[in-house]
């Protein structure tokens, strides 16, 4: 794919060979390195609104797309889709940057393996943003609730087999167009420029089924991913669209014992789950006083 030119800002589009898969990724600017990880339905392009503002204030900005997601390897199987896969990407992929250590930014999908990423791989992450998900911790005991039950039952029908993406294919994605076309707070956050742009993605050969394997990993192997957990010592920021319709804003707090370098949860009223994209300049203005504070360590 060729170079592009977003806001003013030249992006170059390279793949980073992470060993058993390759990742197609975005990258613009010069300085520390942040890396933006995107959410499901989306692909790199979530992060339009964030890399120019970041390059603008001197940093290095990779955007890749997740395994499975737009122009990166679809490897074939559910287990290919574990988070421990997830937070390995992100680990190989800081260092086929060339560094040894970046601030890893994650909304979704990309917010659970920055996660995972900064407790297995603590060495590479030096700060953590997290954008409307919640602790893994929390989120699996969270599935025990009826009210989040009820915002997750998406999930529960992802493990159908082909039956979830066959729902999602008709009509020219219909239901996918629908969902993204009402639920952002602000009626311009997605245009249809926008939405044609993850429709195009997600419809790539072996794209759909990839990105709904990763819901299909996450409770088949609920084991796996309880025996990652563990204390994660990087400074973490949270911001939370409080009018998410999938999650419920009790879950935005993380579990001190598990976060203890919290420096606070953002909570913005007016955002929905696409939160970057419904409120783009506040989530610029407090990732970028996030990523120019002191490094601080809370914990003991």
């Amino acid at each position: 794919m060729a170079d592009e030119t977003l806001r003013g800002v030249e992006l170059a589009h390279r793949y980073a060979d992470l060993g058993d898969v390759q990742l197609h990724y975005v990258e613009a600017g010069e300085g520390p390195l942040v890396l933006l990880l995107h959410g499901f339905p989306q692909f790199w392009y979530q992060w339009r609104h964030q890399v120019p503002a970041l390059v603008e204030a001197g940093f290095r900005v990779v955007a890749p797309d997740m395994r499975g997601y737009n122009l990166s390897d679809k490897p074939l199987g559910v287990r290919a889709y574990r988070v421990e896969l997830l937070a390995r990407d992100v680990e190989r992929l800081i260092l086929a940057c060339g560094e040894r250590t970046a601030v890893v930014v994650g909304h979704d999908w990309g917010a659970i393996a920055a996660w995972i990423a900064a407790m297995r791989h603590p060495e590479r992450v030096q700060k953590l943003a997290i954008l409307n998900v919640p602790h893994p911790a929390r989120f699996l005991d969270g599935l025990l609730s009826p009210m989040q039950l009820l915002r997750s039952s998406y999930v529960f029908f992802f493990q159908i087999p082909r039956l979830p993406e066959e729902v999602i294919r008709a009509g020219d994605f219909a239901l996918l167009r629908s969902a993204l076309g009402r639920d952002p707070v602000r009626p311009e956050a997605l245009t249809a420029e926008d939405i044609e742009r993850y429709i195009e993605a997600i419809a790539r050969p072996g794209a759909l089924t990839a990105t709904i394997n990763y819901y299909r990993a996450l409770l088949r192997y609920p084991g796996e991913t309880r025996a990652l957990l563990q204390r994660v010592e990087a400074p973490v920021l949270v911001i939370w669209g409080e009018r998410d319709r999938f999650l419920s804003r009790r879950l935005a707090e993380p579990p001190r014992l598990w976060v203890p370098n919290l420096l606070g949860v953002k909570r913005l009223p007016d955002a929905s789950h696409w939160v970057a994209e419904d409120r783009p300049l506040e989530v610029n203005t407090l990732l970028l006083d996030f990523l120019r504070s002191p490094f601080i360590t809370l914990s003991r």
